[in-house]
């Protein structure tokens, strides 16, 4: 079923946060911030993006392919776009050496400092890379710009699991390790209403999260 939206006549500025098309092509090994090509196989999973998504919203990609692999396929669907940003600062966490190692070598790799539901805890950074606090500075940074810059505007983002996990906790308020237990599956969409103006701590407000495109 397609779902329609609104035109945005308010002041708040809504970000459409949507996770990259699947990687098949990492052969079971960690990638975090290198750059493997995304699997873009499900045509009816971007026609439901197309249908879902705002028309002319500003366009934000990471740096890496795979996210500008998702938007060329969502857009191909007919989808209109406005302005298109690349923003390096919505990569991935990059988890340096551990990069490249198999899955199963991650937690003998990031012992004592585990997490239940993220490769390590959010304040430890792997040999070379970044921790998730890192990465909640870097995404917080870039939101925070485009909300002044586009105040008002349609913001789609396709970005990574660990920005989007990021941007969640930002908008309400929690504490790094807190934000690792968001699930962000692949083509999944999240929506974050930022109205300025508003008493504090009632900012944002949470449409939507993980919106899986069986769904749309």
């Amino acid at each position: 079923m397609t779902t329609k939206i609104p035109k945005n006549s308010s002041l708040s500025t809504r970000w459409w946060w949507v996770r990259h098309a699947p990687v098949t092509s990492n052969n079971g090994r960690m990638y975090g911030a290198s750059d493997p090509t995304a699997e873009i196989t499900t045509p009816e999973a971007y026609e439901g993006l197309a249908n879902l998504l705002p028309h002319n919203a500003i366009c934000i990609t990471s740096a890496l392919q795979r996210t500008q692999q998702t938007l060329e396929a969502i857009l191909s669907r007919g989808l209109p776009a406005g302005q298109r940003i690349v923003e390096p600062d919505l990569s991935e966490q990059n988890f340096g050496v551990w990069q490249g190692q198999p899955y199963e070598r991650i937690p003998d790799l990031a012992a004592p400092k585990l997490h239940k539901y993220w490769f390590t805890t959010a304040d430890h950074a792997p040999p070379e890379g970044e921790s998730f606090v890192d990465l909640i500075r870097r995404v917080t940074a870039v939101i925070v710009k485009f909300n002044e810059i586009h105040s008002g505007r349609d913001i789609i983002a396709v970005s990574h699991g660990g920005p989007i996990r990021a941007a969640l906790g930002y908008a309400l308020g929690l504490s790094p390790n807190d934000c690792l237990g968001f699930e962000t599956g692949n083509l999944s969409v999240t929506r974050l209403d930022y109205e300025p103006g508003s008493a504090a701590g009632l900012e944002w407000y949470v449409k939507f999260t993980n919106l899986a495109p069986q769904s749309f």
